[in-house]
């Protein structure tokens, strides 16, 4: 069974959907005790840090999190959910999850494209992943042309670069695949990314860290 964690964040139907389409077998909770018997684990998310963490703290949700990925079980961040598993968001000044050390930044103001014009923030649509030397175990049999959907204004940036397994170009080129250990994270959202987000939801259901 896999448990989507359920911190009132959103975007929790659509990975549903994706689990569904791929007959794996999930449960959307809040519940500790359900967190603690599920196989593998997604940690999806849309909104402001902030009120996130508010969020997870008040449901007890901040400890079990960190619970969970000490276990050594499948763990799958997305977009929110990718961000505050860092120490810390420039978003509302907000202390996180501290599971990967590392803080999540807000884009910078004029970012350009290699032609010079002005790029809006959020970034906002299909963008590809550069992933380095032996990339990660979730972008197996993904062609490396492949585009991913994004929504975000902020981004991870973790202090250990290898960490980072995979960078998108936005104005700057900016961490977008976070892997270690039994962790997987994503700035993207693989549930609305069609064939390529649908195979790497494929390839996390069968990973074996």
């Amino acid at each position: 069974m896999i448990a989507i964690i359920d911190y009132r964040a959103g975007n929790l139907a659509s990975v549903a959907r994706a689990l569904d389409y791929l007959r794996q077998p999930w449960v959307i909770t809040k519940d500790a005790e359900v967190l603690s018997r599920a196989e593998r684990i997604i940690f999806p998310g849309v909104g402001a840090a902030g009120e996130a963490m508010a969020n997870l703290r008040n449901l007890g949700l901040d400890r079990v999190i960190r619970d969970a990925y000490a276990s050594g079980r499948p763990f799958l961040g997305l977009c929110l959910g990718t961000q505050i598993i860092l120490d810390y968001s420039e978003e509302d000044d907000t202390p996180c999850l501290g599971i990967i050390p590392g803080s999540t930044r807000r884009f910078p103001r004029g970012l350009q494209d290699r032609d010079g014009h002005i790029l809006k923030v959020p970034h906002m649509g299909w963008n590809r992943i550069t992933v380095g030397e032996g990339s990660h175990p979730i972008m197996a049999g993904i062609e490396r042309e492949s585009e991913f959907y994004f929504v975000h204004s902020f981004y991870p940036d973790p202090t250990d670069p290898d960490v980072v397994k995979g960078r998108t170009d936005y104005g700057i080129s900016f961490p977008s695949l976070l892997g270690r250990g039994n962790l997987a994270a994503v700035q993207f959202h693989p549930e609305k990314s069609g064939r390529p987000g649908l195979r790497m939801l494929e390839n996390f259901c069968r990973w074996r860290p």
